[in-house]
């Protein structure tokens, strides 16, 4: 199933196991973000948080030489010319960076070739990430004197740890693949010919566990990395409750004592 989107440089697509496919296609520009591929990217987020069938999203980047290359700049001098456009261009980014960072369903990150400023950031927004051997990572802030913002480098931090994060951000160098591995930045390196598969394959036995399980796991990891903050910490109660209280933990009792596959309905 594919879902209709104001724009084609992002395709979203539904399988039927349950996985969502979140394509950031303008290969031409390395799949840096123009304004409507933000826009795309709110929709098919908020598409794939309402459909129950969904139960995991993959995030790639079209073309294989990149995931994503950051803002499109050249975009700039038309949509961020004056300050009503950077107004509009803010509301409309922030929507889909919002719609990443409150995602409630898993996102698994399948990275090709250069991961890089913005691409890093984008990355950093998935649960699990996926790279080829080839795969390089980095922030160049520093060589380009530009600052950056603290959600982004709060969430390095948390990933790689606070020193890790000074390393990366101060140094502006690039990390390879089996470095972004052995530091926490990656879950799993794949070749090129087998990371499609990979990912598909991992997609698919998280799509076919207990969902509301998942779900309260996602939002308790995410509780603790901010702070342990009450609000949060009580959504995680509810969601666990949610879990005992579902048919989906009768379905897995049963399943045990019978010796079988469950097969979980999501509620």
């Amino acid at each position: 199933m594919t879902i209709d989107l104001s724009t084609e440089r992002m395709i979203a697509e539904i399988d039927d196991h349950g996985v969502g496919r979140l394509v950031f296609n303008n290969p031409a520009k390395h799949n840096a973000l123009s304004l409507d591929m933000w826009q795309g990217v709110a929709d098919a987020l908020a598409c794939f948080e309402a459909n129950n069938d969904v139960r995991v999203v993959v995030m790639s980047g079209a073309g294989g030489k990149s995931f994503v290359s950051g803002a499109d700049i050249s975009e700039f001098d038309t949509k961020r010319s004056n300050a009503e456009q950077r107004r509009e261009y803010g509301r409309i980014s922030a929507r889909g960076g919002h719609a990443l960072a409150t995602f409630g369903k898993p996102l698994i990150a399948e990275i090709t070739g250069y991961c890089i400023g913005g691409g890093l950031a984008m990355a950093l927004n998935a649960d699990i990430r996926f790279a080829t051997p080839d795969s390089t990572f980095g922030i160049p802030a520093a060589k380009l004197g530009l600052g950056y913002g603290y959600d982004g480098l709060a969430k390095l931090a948390r990933t790689v740890g606070p020193a890790r994060a000074r390393d990366i951000m101060f140094s502006a160098r690039f990390l390879d693949a089996e470095e972004a591995l052995r530091i926490g930045l990656v879950n799993f390196i794949e070749s090129r010919e087998t990371i499609a598969e990979a990912v598909t394959d991992y997609a698919r036995r998280v799509a076919g566990n207990a969902p509301l399980t998942v779900q309260a796991a996602k939002a308790a990891v995410e509780a603790w990395e901010s702070g342990e903050r009450p609000e949060h910490l009580a959504k995680v109660r509810e969601l666990v409750d949610a879990c005992f209280n579902s048919e989906d933990y009768r379905e897995g009792r049963r399943a045990f004592a019978e010796k079988r596959k469950p097969v979980f309905r999501g509620g």
